[in-house]
């Protein structure tokens, strides 16, 4: 169980690093971690944890922003819908996981952004602008979250043939 820990949390660990490479907007791994992470930690406070510590040192380095509140929480239910996944991690619950984590964090982060930013009346219609104008940005997130999913669970799938300690007790 020690080995699995400890390989769960240095594989998020790492590909949180990629997020501070260039990269196109939204196209980072930290859905794919969050979801990961609770898909596959049977601590659920790790299952928050590490994934959410990962983001946060990574945004010490980027930078903070007014935004974060929003932020953290999308990638928080994304964490939820990983414990959705853990019941049965098939290719089809993973693929749904991640179309609709990704969904969801562009509505939380949108509404965020038009409630903090000023950028918009505080208005129906100034919601309607923030999610119009965030649909630029949603194929990107989707192409991140898919690519870096594939990665985290297929690898990981991978690793678990080869490796039986790191099946769950």
């Amino acid at each position: 169980m020690r080995a699995r820990l400890i390989t769960l949390s240095l594989i998020v660990l790492t590909v949180a690093m990629f997020r501070l490479l260039p990269h196109p907007p939204n196209v980072s791994p930290v859905a794919a971690l969050a979801l990961f992470g609770g898909a596959y930690f049977s601590d659920k406070r790790l299952a928050f944890l590490v994934p959410l510590l990962a983001l946060f040192l990574s945004d010490l380095l980027i930078g903070l922003h007014d935004t974060m509140l929003f932020v953290y929480a999308g990638f928080a239910m994304t964490v939820m819908i990983g414990f959705w996944i853990s019941k049965n991690r098939s290719g089809a619950r993973i693929l749904t996981g991640v179309l609709s984590s990704t969904l969801l964090f562009y509505l939380v982060t949108n509404f965020g952004s038009w409630l903090s930013h000023g950028m918009y009346p505080l208005t129906a219609e100034g919601l309607l602008q923030a999610y119009v104008a965030g649909i630029p940005f949603l194929h990107y997130s989707l192409i991140g979250n898919l690519v870096f999913s594939a990665l985290l669970f297929g690898g990981y799938a991978l690793l678990r043939r080869s490796y039986p300690s790191l099946a769950e007790a």
